[in-house]
Formats: C-alpha cells, structure tokens, sequence
C-alpha cells in the first residue's frame, strides 16, 4: 500500500493562512496593549489582585501565636471567645487587610506604569531613566499629602528602588541605556 495522494502531493496539503480580519485583530490588539491608558488599567488591576493575596496571606501569618488583642476596642482577648466568633473575627479582619493592600498595591501599579509609559513616550526611548523618573513620580505622589519634605523622601525612595529592579531585570540581555523605540 502506498501513500496517500494528499500527502505526496503538495499542491494538496491545505494550509492556514491569516485572513485580513485576523490580521487586523492582532494589531488592533497588539496596539491596544501598548497604549498607556491599557497599560495603566492593566497594571493597577494585576496590582490590586497581587495585593490582595498579599494582604491575605500577611493578615493570616497574623494568627499563628496566641491572641492577646482586644475585640472592638474591649481588653479582653480574642481567645476566650467562643470558636465561632474567633473565626469570625479573624475572617473580618482578613478581609479588611486584603481589600486595603489590594486597594494599596492597585494604586501604586498604576500610577507607576502610567507615569512611565508617559515618560517612554515623550522621550521616545526604553531606558533606565523612565523608570527612575517614574518611580519619583509614584512616590512624590504618595506622599503628597504628608507635605513637601515626605513627598521629595517617597520620590527618592522609589526611585531608588526602580532604579534597582530595571538594573536587576535589565542585566543579562538588554542594554539599560539606548533602546530607541520605533
């Protein structure tokens, strides 16, 4: 028994190509995620949910030794209530520190990547310096309310810290400084 006449014959083997339709999906996509306010949306929502797990878990570690604090302002502690009212308790008090650090960690993802892709795109370059610049921004930002000498601290300090994760995720492959963008 031979082959096949489909596969000896090329002409036969159908092939999937794109269609324009598909094509233009791609791009419409493609420049959908590199536009800032995509970018801003995104990243404060993949924040918010980071957040979240973080507050959740961090509230959680809360609760591996005894409880001493006191329920609604009362001195007596957590552990002489009944078993339902501590998970209770416990469970409320969770929910409140993740709903705050998602809230948190929301805000801060987004003003950070909205303010560089800003950045990137009035200087038309990928460098280290968005990056820092933007950090300086998120921070001033944060701290505004606290007054000038606060928000010139936060804008140091995430500056710094930008500057620290851009050189780390920048070492191997591509240059921290001269990536033009086209």
């Amino acid at each position: 028994m031979g082959t096949p006449t489909s596969l000896r014959d090329p002409s036969r083997l159908s092939t999937t190509q794109n269609s324009p339709a598909d094509t233009m999906d791609g791009k419409q996509m493609q420049a959908a995620m590199e536009s800032c306010p995509a970018k801003t949306v995104l990243a404060g929502t993949m924040g918010f949910g980071l957040g979240g797990a973080f507050g959740l878990f961090m509230s959680s570690m809360r609760y591996d030794t005894p409880l001493s604090t006191g329920v609604n302002g009362a001195t007596s502690s957590v552990s002489t209530l009944p078993m339902r009212e501590q998970l209770r308790h416990g469970l409320k008090d969770m929910g409140r520190a993740s709903w705050s650090s998602a809230k948190n960690f929301g805000k801060v993802g987004a003003i950070f990547s909205g303010s560089e892709c800003c950045i990137e795109g009035l200087r038309g370059r990928n460098e280290l310096s968005n990056g820092v610049a933007a950090g300086c921004v998120t921070g001033g930002l944060l701290a505004y309310k606290a007054g000038p000498q606060a928000a010139a601290v936060g804008c140091l300090g995430f500056a710094a810290f930008s500057a620290a994760i851009d050189t780390y995720m920048r070492q191997p492959g591509e240059p921290a400084t001269g990536g033009r963008i086209d």
